[in-house]
């Protein structure tokens, strides 16, 4: 593995590359920041949200949103342009107390919301079939968290759909045309979605038919074209930035997670849904690195810590292994922690992972006295 030498991910992270100068492109990216023109990108939105006024018979545009301080941004701003929202949420069947409180604040802010709760006998069929498959529990959740907002956007004939940030900006990607592009499409989501470039015609079998993933299902580029429905990126008109997001959330009446921190850094991210912290732990297995790698990266390209900082954070937080949701999810899921932790296995990576007297180790790893017993 090769660590990027201004922040901390490493190469096996997907879509990530470490360039000739050591930097990865995600910190690349963040330094070409200067020389976009966001006033003028502002502007743009302007206009975007002005057609969408023009062209609307109803909802101006559809947010997709849990409640989170992310989807809270995006709703103030949208209501700032003055554009009339719909709401969308995928209802996880993990849904937290604080994930319910800030979804409803969120709606109070004003806007009509459709909660959109899926079949919990198809879901657990699907999230175990997908982790015992792919070894990700989370290709059911990003399946629907992406087609059902298309989906109601072409009933509803909503013409913007509002998403937050690129993620192929913000963590790297090697394709130049999804990293400054503006727009959501099946080619962003084929790369992007967290599928493992599956849609939900791959998943069809003897337990799961096609009724039964009525709603994994969504409209493709064509029809969203000929629907004259427009997916954007929030993110590339306004500098997307956590602590930006965050403050106008808070203001806003978003509230923290009163119960810490249960992976990566943050005590306001990730915190409407029991299972996000699976997900994020499985990349330890596969990837060799955290949801921390990723948080600390944001902070040291942001300037607000130093790269012999995040180490220290790094070192002294260790794996945060996400242990009493993992056993929720294993109840859901109908797995005994036995069978969870024995498919985790199945998928460490062995080229970046190596046993040494009957304990797993990363060569060279970035924190070089890091306890493997853990």
């Amino acid at each position: 593995m090769n660590y990027c030498k201004k922040c901390i991910l490493p190469d096996t992270r997907p879509g990530l590359e470490i360039q000739s100068d050591g930097v990865c492109n995600a910190c690349h990216n963040f330094m070409s920041r200067p020389e976009i023109d966001y006033v003028e990108r502002e502007k743009l939105f302007a206009r975007i949200a002005a057609e969408a006024q023009k062209r609307s018979t109803g909802y101006d545009c559809l947010i997709p949103g849990s409640g989170g301080k992310d989807s809270t941004w995006q709703l103030v701003k949208c209501l700032e342009y003055g554009l009339k929202p719909l709401i969308v949420t995928w209802r996880t069947p993990g849904r937290t107390q604080i994930g319910q409180e800030n979804l409803e604040n969120m709606i109070s802010l004003g806007a009509d919301h459709i909660d959109y709760t899926i079949n919990p006998q198809v879901e657990k069929k699907f999230m175990r079939l997908a982790y015992e498959r792919f070894g990700s529990t989370g290709i059911p959740m990003h399946m629907a968290i992406f087609n059902i907002p298309a989906t109601i956007a072409v009933r509803f004939h909503i013409p913007l759909i509002v998403w937050g940030e690129n993620s192929a900006f913000e963590y790297g990607c090697d394709d130049p045309e999804i990293i400054h592009g503006f727009k959501l499409d099946r080619r962003w989501f084929k790369k992007f979605g967290v599928t493992h470039g599956t849609t939900a015609e791959d998943w069809l079998c003897r337990d799961l038919s096609r009724k039964d993933l009525t709603a994994y299902f969504g409209p493709d580029d064509s029809e969203l074209e000929k629907h004259n429905v427009s997916a954007v990126f929030l993110g590339y008109y306004f500098p997307w930035d956590v602590e930006t997001s965050l403050a106008v959330a808070e203001k806003h009446g978003f509230k923290r997670s009163a119960n810490g921190v249960k992976t990566g850094l943050y005590d306001y991210t990730d915190i409407d849904c029991d299972f996000i912290s699976v997900h994020h732990f499985l990349k330890w297995y596969k990837f060799g690195f955290t949801r921390l790698f990723d948080n600390l990266s944001l902070e040291i390209r942001n300037g607000r810590i130093s790269r012999g900082q995040a180490l220290e954070v790094l070192k002294q937080k260790g794996t945060q292994r996400p242990v009493e949701d993992i056993k929720k999810l294993c109840r859901f899921t109908g797995m005994t922690g036995h069978e969870f932790y024995a498919i985790a296995e199945k998928f460490r990576n062995r080229e970046i992972w190596h046993r040494e007297k009957g304990v797993w180790k990363i060569p060279d790893f970035i924190i070089p006295d890091w306890n493997w017993e853990e």
